[in-house]
C-alpha cells in the first residue's frame, strides 16, 4: 500500500525532532528472521505476523515493529548510553477489524541508559508528548513492573509465579490461572490420573512426539502442583486491587503505598514510579492529571516489563493510539545472552497523528 507524500513528511519531520536530541538514525531491514519472534513470543506471534520461507535463511516475517531489531543491533554494538530513531513501515495482520491498516508507518525513539532509568522513562515519554503537541490527544500511563513484582512476592511455588508471569499478557489466561491457583479443588479427570499408583497401567504404545520421560515429568509437575495448598484468598484480592487501578498518577501512588503494607514485594516497583512521576514532572509534564490503569499495557507484545503509556485521540475512540511505548529490560537480557542493558522508547503513527491536525 503506497504512503502518502504528507505523512513521508511527518515521519521526516517527527524522525528529525528526535535525532536533534541526540539520537541516532538507523535502518531496520524489512524482511526480518522469524526465528528471533518465535523464541520470543510463542506460536501465537505466527496469528498477527506475515510469514514467509527463504530457501537460503529460513522462515522470515515481515517486520512487526523495530523493537526488536533495533535492540539486536545495539547488543552488538555495546554503546551506553545511546538512543537512536528511525522511520519505515510495520506489517502487522488484522483479524478482525478490516478497517484497520495492516501496514503503516512508524516513527520511534529508543533511550538505552542504565544510569538513571526515571529519567530516561521521563525523557521518552516527552519526546514522544513533544512530537504530538497541538493534538487533541490524551495521556495513559501504567507498569507492568508492579504486577510482576506482586506475582513474585506471591506465597507459592516458584512454578506457579512462573507460569502467572508467562500469562501476564494474556487476561485471560492469568485470570483463570489466578483462580485455578487459588482454589484447593482438582478437576475429577486430573485428580484420578494423579491418584493413579502406575498412571501407564494400559496406557498402550507411546504415540506421539513426547517421549515417555516426558509425559512422567508432567505427572510429577502436576503432582507437585495438586500438593501446593491454594494461594491465600487476601493476596489474591491485593492483585485484584493492582489491577483494578484506574486514577490519575499521584491517587494511584498513595493507593499503592497502601497496598505496600501488605504486600512488601512491590515496594522497590513503587519506589520507581514515585521516581518516574518527579522525574516527568521535572520536564513538564502535567503529572497530577496524569492518567494510571493498573492493567495498562497487559494486551500488548511481550517484551514490556515495566513503564509504558500510550497516546489517544480525545474525540475519536475508534482509532488505534496515536503512539505508544514502554519500558523492556527484560528483552535486553534475552537477546544479549544475559547481558542486560536498561531500555525505554516509543513510537509514533504519522498517519493517525495528521488525521487530528
Amino acid at each position: 500500500m503506497p504512503t502518502s507524500a504528507a505523512t513521508r513528511e511527518e515521519a521526516r519531520r517527527l524522525r528529525n525532532l528526535f535525532a536533534a536530541k541526540g539520537a541516532l538514525v538507523i535502518k531496520a531491514d524489512v524482511l526480518q528472521p522469524a526465528e528471533t519472534l518465535l523464541d520470543l513470543y510463542g506460536e501465537d506471534i505466527r496469528a498477527r505476523s506475515y510469514l514467509t520461507s527463504d530457501p537460503l535463511r529460513g522462515e522470515m516475517v515481515l517486520r512487526p515493529d523495530f523493537t526488536v531489531p533495533v535492540v539486536q543491533m545495539h547488543m552488538e554494538s555495546y554503546a551506553d548510553p545511546a538512543r537512536y530513531t528511525y522511520s519505515g513501515k510495520v506489517f502487522r495482520k488484522q483479524e478482525h477489524d478490516e478497517t484497520r491498516a495492516n501496514e503503516y508507518v512508524q516513527v520511534g525513539y529508543e533511550v538505552f541508559d542504565g544510569q538513571n532509568p526515571a529519567a530516561a522513562d521521563a525523557e521518552v515519554f516527552a519526546a514522544i508528548a513533544e512530537g504530538l503537541s497541538g493534538l487533541p490527544v490524551r495521556a495513559a500511563t501504567g507498569d507492568i513492573g508492579i504486577l510482576m513484582a506482586a506475582v513474585r512476592g506471591l506465597r507459592t511455588t516458584d512454578d506457579r509465579k512462573a507460569a502467572l508471569l508467562r500469562h501476564i499478557w494474556r487476561p485471560q489466561r492469568f485470570r483463570a490461572l489466578l483462580k485455578r491457583f487459588g482454589s484447593a479443588a482438582v478437576p475429577p479427570a486430573r485428580a484420578a490420573l494423579l491418584a493413579a499408583d502406575d498412571p501407564f497401567a494400559n496406557a498402550g504404545p507411546d504415540i506421539g512426539l513426547r517421549a515417555r520421560t516426558e509425559v512422567a515429568a508432567r505427572i510429577a509437575a502436576l503432582r507437585a502442583d495438586a500438593a501446593a495448598p491454594p494461594i491465600a484468598t487476601e493476596e489474591i484480592a491485593l492483585i485484584d486491587a493492582i489491577l483494578g487501578l484506574r486514577e490519575t498518577a499521584p491517587n494511584v501512588l498513595s493507593a499503592l503505598r497502601d497496598i505496600v503494607v501488605d504486600m512488601p514485594a512491590i515496594a522497590d516497583a513503587v519506589k520507581r514510579l514515585e521516581a518516574r512521576l518527579a522525574a516527568l514532572g521535572s520536564r513538564g509534564v502535567e503529572v497530577e492529571t496524569l492518567e494510571f490503569e493498573g492493567s495498562y499495557g497487559r494486551t500488548s507484545l511481550e517484551y514490556y516489563d515495566g513503564f509504558v503509556f500510550g497516546f489517544y485521540a480525545t474525540d475519536r475512540p475508534e482509532l488505534p493510539p496515536v503512539a505508544t511505548g514502554g519500558r523492556y529490560d527484560a528483552l535486553t537480557a534475552r537477546l544479549g545472552q544475559g547481558r542486560a542493558v536498561p531500555a525505554v522508547g516509543g513510537v509514533i503513527r504519522p498517519d493517525l497523528a495528521l488525521e487530528l491536525l
